[in-house]
């Protein structure tokens, strides 16, 4: 889960997604990065840490990162929040950027439409709120699908 600064979007894509997957029984490990450094180090943004709390998920531990070019080496997938994002991270990963494993977030929910995550860094505290919704729902939707994926291969 990557966006701008790693401390309002993406810490909250990486505590929902890894909360759904645990509670789904997958073990799968889910991080977060920014592709700038001006917070790395810094836990998520107070009305971040406040809007995950009060739906039951504490992201409080985690801290900032810098998104690298070597996370292509590391992950199976990896989301960009906004599309001002996936520009950033190819100019940072260069010829390691892999459009395979790259996508943006609400693409799984709206496939080809390209939305992005809105920035709730600029405004008041409903609109981290608004911002929780939208990924909570697509991160429902990409544990279905790789459940039923899962469900697929057990059968066999």
């Amino acid at each position: 889960m990557v966006c701008l600064g790693n401390i309002c979007r993406s810490p909250l894509a990486e505590g929902i997604l890894q909360d759904k997957a645990f509670k789904a029984g997958l073990s799968w490990s889910v991080e977060s990065a920014g592709t700038n450094s001006y917070h790395t180090g810094e836990p998520p943004h107070p009305l971040s840490q406040k809007v995950a709390k009060l739906n039951g998920i504490d992201i409080s531990q985690q801290r900032a990162r810098r998104f690298k070019a070597e996370d292509f080496d590391m992950y199976d997938k990896i989301y960009a929040l906004a599309d001002d994002v996936m520009d950033e991270m190819k100019k940072i990963a260069r010829n390691k950027f892999d459009t395979a494993k790259t996508d943006l977030l609400m693409n799984e929910l709206h496939p080809g439409k390209d939305m992005d995550v809105p920035d709730p860094w600029y405004g008041p505290e409903p609109g981290y709120h608004e911002v929780y919704k939208m990924i909570d729902q697509v991160c429902g939707k990409i544990i279905e699908k790789y459940t039923v994926t899962n469900q697929r291969f057990a059968n066999l």
